[in-house]
């Protein structure tokens, strides 16, 4: 068949970039699984980052640290970021 017929985010398709997450039982496995669905979100990669750090879109355990995100991506009048980490946190 050919690739023209195959959907990029097809289902059971492993993530396309790295996350760079540290060890689950790191400390900063959080702050890191927050910005991972970040930044999946950016690219509409969410339900990739979703499966690379075990946490779903909205997750209550990771709005602090999308808070502090959204912090930081007003002070740089990141647009994108704003937008994505407001919709996590709705």
């Amino acid at each position: 068949m050919s690739r023209a017929f195959l959907r990029d985010d097809a289902e059971g398709e492993m993530p396309r970039r790295h996350y760079d997450l540290p060890p689950r039982e790191d400390l900063g496995f959080d702050r890191a699984a927050a910005r991972a669905l970040l930044e999946a979100a950016r690219v509409n990669e969410t339900q990739l980052a979703e499966r690379a750090t075990g946490y779903f879109w909205g997750e209550p355990k990771l709005r602090e640290y999308v808070t502090e995100v959204l912090a930081e991506a007003e002070k740089a009048g990141d647009e994108r970021l704003e937008q994505v980490a407001r919709r996590f946190l709705r």
